[in-house]
């Protein structure tokens, strides 16, 4: 009773079944399983099927797909309430990505079938699968546009500028540390090519690093994106 108990509240925190009505959550709550991850563990992989559905309740996840030569590109970081793996419950296709922790994540995994009745009978849950799926094109469609479009210059822009958030003083603030491989990773350039860029946009002002490797990022930075 307490484990239920205890998934019915952690239910009740996802964005993604916070309209389930009481029947429909204490259902679910049931057949949800917690699972801990470590750092670098893989939740799923690229190529493979694992029939469940991933419900980030803390901690960090990286989305990266690997080439046939093994090089890695970063597609997006994922945090608490984020949810991954329906791609691959809907068409059931093997992940078209990995995603891997990237410190100590707790999640919450519903299988397919669950997952699937879910969506069936409840509407609000669909709509926010569909509304979630729709935000990830986008974002792949602005990463297509960057890699096309853009110099190395604009698409390290504009991933500081998607890792940032804005402080309450209004300060754009990067709290996670990124490495120069992580950022060339995410923009499909080189660690050396990268580590010029940071550097110079540091010594021109719209990158600042503190010690514990936190950016604070000055809103002038938009103007090469």
């Amino acid at each position: 009773m307490t484990t239920m108990v205890s998934n019915l509240e952690l239910l009740r925190r996802v964005p993604l079944f916070a309209l389930l009505t009481a029947p429909q959550a204490e259902l679910i709550s049931r057949v949800v399983v917690k699972r801990r991850f470590k750092r670098g563990e893989a939740l799923v992989e690229q190529g493979h099927k694992s029939d469940a559905l991933f419900i980030l309740l803390n901690g960090r996840v990286r989305v990266l797909t690997t080439d046939k030569r093994g090089r890695e590109v970063i597609l997006a970081t994922l945090r608490t309430g984020d949810h991954l793996g329906e791609m691959s419950l809907i068409d059931n296709q093997t992940h078209s990505a990995t995603v891997r922790a990237e410190i100590q994540t707790d999640v919450l995994t519903l299988g397919r079938a669950e997952f699937m009745r879910c969506l069936q009978d409840n509407s609000s849950v669909a709509y926010a699968v569909m509304k979630r799926l729709v935000q990830r094109l986008r974002q792949a469609d602005q990463k297509i546009e960057s890699l096309a479009l853009m110099d190395v210059y604009g698409r390290v822009a504009r991933a500081l500028m998607e890792h940032a958030t804005e402080c309450e003083d209004g300060t754009l603030l990067i709290r996670d540390k990124l490495s120069r491989q992580d950022i060339a990773k995410m923009v499909g350039a080189s660690r050396e090519m990268v580590s010029r860029v940071m550097k110079d946009l540091e010594e021109r002002g719209f990158v600042q690093s503190d010690d514990e490797g936190r950016m604070t990022i000055k809103d002038r930075l938009l103007q090469l994106t």
